[in-house]
């Protein structure tokens, strides 16, 4: 599909305006249409070519941020090439604009700020912001928010959280084809306790503690409200907001909007696929298991429903389904009898003695996986690598934290403290390891391999609502691209470059999900594949 866009500028305004340029690309004819002549260099390249020499200068920049930087300036020259150079070269791309990079621009947003990508809503806008989300100049589809309590494993970043939103929107264009002109990044700037970023004058948010309790409720509600009402049919994604509001807004909303919560449900509807997968190694069910979480946040209570969930769905018993997951937050295991539990950790909240550390109650409980989604660098000790060598034949090694400076271990601590036997996963990108003569690749439990096609298919569908069965679905099918060969060598995933293919496949199951249970608000066609099509925007000129 090629973008629905306005009618083309003209002149130097076609030349400034990202959606449309095509720079030196533009062909004779459209230089003569559109009052382009002499605004040009007479070479016409093609986008291929111009490809090419935007990547010779990428490589060309030994750190990771510049050339952070260089990719966004290339997005506010020409989206189209932006988009071609992710998609054609997404296993090299993708860590730049995404994580693990993404992180460190997000610290140092205001120092490397050169021109505003979404919109900014402050707690400063209250009673104006249906009227401020006017000035978007195009009609939203999908709306990824923060309001950047939790960035990542780095913390509160206030406004600099943008990076956030403005990624994920990218890799929803990059991984599924969703046309980046009905895509809205949105920070709420509600403050920031961030000392750092209180005393730095190029920080760009306010420059106040966070706002907290009704006040920050009712500017959440009226956001919500506002959004329904300037953009009717959008999916709202709520992105990095810290523990104690994200679950409760989630709860709040996911049975009146279409929304969900990234760090929630896709983080746990991948990490679901990567253990599908490891079990199709094992040749067990995830009834057999027991894992072990490191953390007690949106993460791991994410994963934990939705593994309760699936087990639920082949007719596995709650009760018992929950008793097969444990959580391991700051004050050690979570047990029945410590007072004060936060409300999502309550149903993994088993009889059991306290226990005050991970490794300790990894030999309490003998688990057969464990996760790490806590951003505790290292946790993984080679002790508690050992343990699980030494408790499982083939031990399940997930860990899932990012940025890499936040991840549990190395894919090379992993195998090498398990002589090679873990079945392992992580949240940050690393290189394949040899070990005892065998090359294993490791790959990246990415939530891309997920959002992306659930959006896609709530736009090609029109969703009222994101289920719970979407996510069972989306981690069913990912699970299912994942080949003999891929096993083999120790991959629980698919390759990123296979994404746009994945995707697709993801937005066709989540589609009959919605056809099925009654959410999707446009007509069933024959063929949902070509539904799905329909929507998929295309890069090249």
């Amino acid at each position: 599909m090629k973008p629905k866009h306005d009618p083309l500028p003209h002149g130097l305004a076609l030349l400034y305006d990202p959606l449309h340029n095509k720079g030196t690309a533009f062909s004779e004819v459209e230089r003569d249409a559109y009052g382009l002549r002499g605004l040009l260099p007479p070479h016409i390249h093609t986008q291929e070519e111009q490809m090419a020499r935007f990547l010779q200068n990428l490589r060309n920049l030994a750190d990771p941020l510049e050339q952070f930087v260089a990719l966004n300036a290339l997005r506010d020259r020409n989206e189209a090439l932006f988009f071609r150079v992710v998609c054609d070269n997404v296993d090299e791309i993708m860590p730049l604009i995404y994580t693990p990079t993404v992180g460190l621009a997000c610290q140092r947003f205001g120092h490397i700020f050169q021109r505003p990508r979404g919109m900014f809503l402050s707690i400063n806008d209250r009673g104006h912001i249906a009227e401020i989300l006017r000035n978007w100049p195009r009609k939203a589809e999908i709306i990824v928010v923060t309001d950047g309590e939790r960035i990542l494993g780095l913390g509160d970043l206030g406004a600099n959280g943008m990076g956030i939103p403005v990624g994920k929107l990218s890799l929803y264009t990059a991984c599924a084809g969703v046309d980046p002109a009905i895509c809205l990044p949105i920070t709420l700037d509600v403050g920031t306790n961030n000392e750092t970023l209180l005393n730095d004058p190029y920080y760009v948010g306010l420059r106040r503690r966070r706002v907290t309790g009704a006040e920050y409720d009712d500017f959440i509600d009226e956001f919500i409200q506002a959004a329904r009402e300037v953009f009717p049919d959008v999916i709202i994604q709520f992105e990095d907001f810290a523990n104690h509001n994200a679950f409760r807004l989630l709860e709040k909303y996911r049975d009146r909007i279409c929304t969900f919560n990234d760090d929630i449900q896709s983080t746990a509807s991948v990490a679901l696929a990567g253990l599908l997968s490891a079990l199709k190694v094992k040749g067990t069910t995830l009834a057999d298991e027991t894992f072990l979480f490191l953390g007690a946040g949106e993460a791991a209570t994410g994963i934990a429903d939705l593994i309760v969930a699936a087990m639920v769905a082949k007719g596995i018993d709650p009760a018992l389904a929950r008793s097969r997951c444990w959580l391991v937050d700051s004050k050690g295991l979570v047990v029945k009898s410590r007072e004060g539990l936060a409300h999502q950790k309550l149903p993994y909240a088993h009889d059991h003695a306290p226990v005050g550390d991970f490794l300790s109650a990894l030999k309490a409980l003998k688990p057969t996986a464990i996760i790490g989604v806590a951003a505790v660098g290292g946790a993984f000790t080679p002790d508690v690598l050992r343990a699980m060598a030494d408790l499982n034949r083939q031990p399940i090694v997930f860990a899932l934290s990012n940025p890499t400076s936040k991840s549990e271990c190395t894919a090379e601590q992993a195998y090498a403290g398990t002589d090679g036997r873990a079945l392992f996963a992580c949240g940050s990108p690393f290189a394949p390891v040899t070990i005892n003569g065998t090359t294993l690749v490791p790959r990246q439990g990415n939530n891309s391999y997920i959002f992306p096609g659930l959006g896609l298919g709530a736009i090609a569908c029109g969703a009222t609502r994101i289920t719970t069965e979407m996510f069972l679905a989306a981690a069913d099918t990912l699970a299912a691209q994942v080949t003999e060969a891929d096993l083999a060598q120790g991959s629980l995933y698919p390759p990123l470059s296979n994404t746009r293919d994945v995707s697709a496949r993801i937005a066709v199951a989540v589609a009959e999900v919605a056809f099925r249970q009654g959410v999707a608000s446009k007509s069933r066609p024959e063929n949902l594949l070509s539904l799905v099509q329909e929507h998929v925007y295309d890069p090249c000129y």
